[in-house]
């Protein structure tokens, strides 16, 4: 299957809708009226039905740092108020930040494997979920390892670990409590296997082959919905024969070996080892595709440029002609059984945490926390400090009602 010129459309306007915030169709008859159509997402403005799915790319891009693309993160949100993140990727919480979600409702984390592209963030949404309304332990479920030291327990236990100064420093003035890390690991061999089941929704792992033992791919179901979230993952067949007729099929789809070797500084050696062996090319993409045949396909995982995208988009019509999108931060998609509406989301460069259902934790009974500053350090206070705030905290106290 050759690419023709009208399957070009589509992923020029994804790109260029971006830049098109404020365009709206619909007829307006109102002067002082306003647009009946918006083409974009503004978050938290639409209700979601209860049979509905809303998915945001938070993250598509590679390890290397970028400012349009932050590493791996799927957030899914459903009709039943659920919300769940799919890896947490390197610079991904900035996007999931600005879509003002409380961090009570982000505390649901699934891990594909442990390369710093799907859970270096993790420390981001730990630290600045905790300082900004968290009020209970962040939950994770990931794949075990080959041997116990390279699973998602292990790792979990040492990032804890190597951030102990950040944790103790934190309890001191902190409620200890959204501070604490749980982990659910699970067999990364186990197919089809259910790894989740709350509220209606079920989340099945099944094993992906990339770079060694212990990534995976995930499948979420809700309302005779399904959608399958990829891993990086050299095309395997446990992928083929689950997400066959998936509603929304995520799957890596890596830049070119060309691409790999003139843009992103590799040899040709490793651009081919890599962007055919270890990670999945734009033409198996395709096949894969082809093969399940999803209501609609994603492709994710390269930076999505001028210079790039038609390179992988011609790769991927070589063997597959149906719905596709090449996947950008901040895309988002609305599922339900009878449409799937893909636009680009809206959202501000200074968002605010939001305030959740649950009141901000208390900060710990005195006494109760080892304080972590000695006696040599607090020495070293300024005093004239301290009597310019003091009205300042005088007012405060008696506003919030404080001893």
């Amino acid at each position: 299957m050759k690419p023709v010129m009208h399957n070009l459309i589509f992923p020029i306007l994804l790109v260029l809708v971006a830049s098109l915030a404020h365009a709206a169709g619909g007829k307006v008859t109102d002067p002082n009226g306003t647009a009946p159509d918006r083409y974009v997402y503004y978050p938290g403005t639409e209700d979601l039905a209860k049979d509905e799915i809303r998915l945001f790319a938070c993250g598509t891009g590679l390890p290397a740092a970028r400012r349009s693309q932050a590493a791996t993160c799927w957030l899914v949100e459903l009709g039943n108020g659920d919300k769940f993140l799919f890896d947490i990727g390197t610079g991904s919480m900035v996007n999931v930040a600005a879509l003002m979600i409380p961090y009570d409702f982000l505390n649901k984390v699934f891990l594909t494997h442990l390369h710093t592209d799907h859970w270096g963030d993790l420390s981001t949404l730990w630290a600045g979920g905790w300082t900004a309304g968290r009020t209970g332990p962040l939950r994770i479920w990931g794949p075990s390892g080959e041997t116990p030291e390279m699973g998602t327990k292990y790792a979990v236990d040492h990032f804890l670990k190597s951030f102990n100064w950040d944790a103790a420093t934190r309890n001191f003035v902190l409620s200890p409590e959204p501070g604490k890390i749980t982990v659910e690991e699970f067999d990364y061999k186990a197919e089809n296997a259910v790894v989740y089941k709350e509220n209606g929704v079920t989340i099945r792992s099944i094993p992906a082959i990339h770079a060694g033992d212990g990534p995976v791919s995930f499948i979420l179901e809700y309302a005779g919905l399904k959608i399958v979230i990829g891993g990086d993952t050299f095309p395997n067949k446990w992928y083929i024969k689950h997400a066959t007729d998936a509603d929304i099929a995520i799957h890596e789809v890596f830049l070119t070996p060309e691409d790999l070797v003139k843009l992103y500084g590799q040899s040709p050696g490793q651009a081919l080892g890599v962007g055919t062996q270890i990670h999945t090319s734009p033409q198996a993409f395709g096949k894969v595709m082809s093969t399940v045949k999803p209501r609609h396909a994603i492709g994710y995982h390269f930076f999505n440029d001028e210079n790039t995208r038609y390179d992988v988009f011609a790769g991927v019509r070589d063997t597959y002609d149906g719905p596709l999108s090449l996947a950008t931060d901040n895309m988002v998609w609305n599922i339900t059984k009878d449409n799937i509406n893909v636009r680009m989301t809206v959202s501000p460069d200074h968002a605010w945490s939001v305030a959740g259902p649950k009141a901000p934790p208390k900060p710990p009974a005195k006494g109760s926390v080892p304080d972590p500053i000695s006696d040599f350090i607090k020495a070293g206070r300024w005093n004239p400090a301290e009597a310019a705030q003091a009205d300042m905290i005088k007012t405060f106290k008696k506003e919030h009602n404080m001893k």
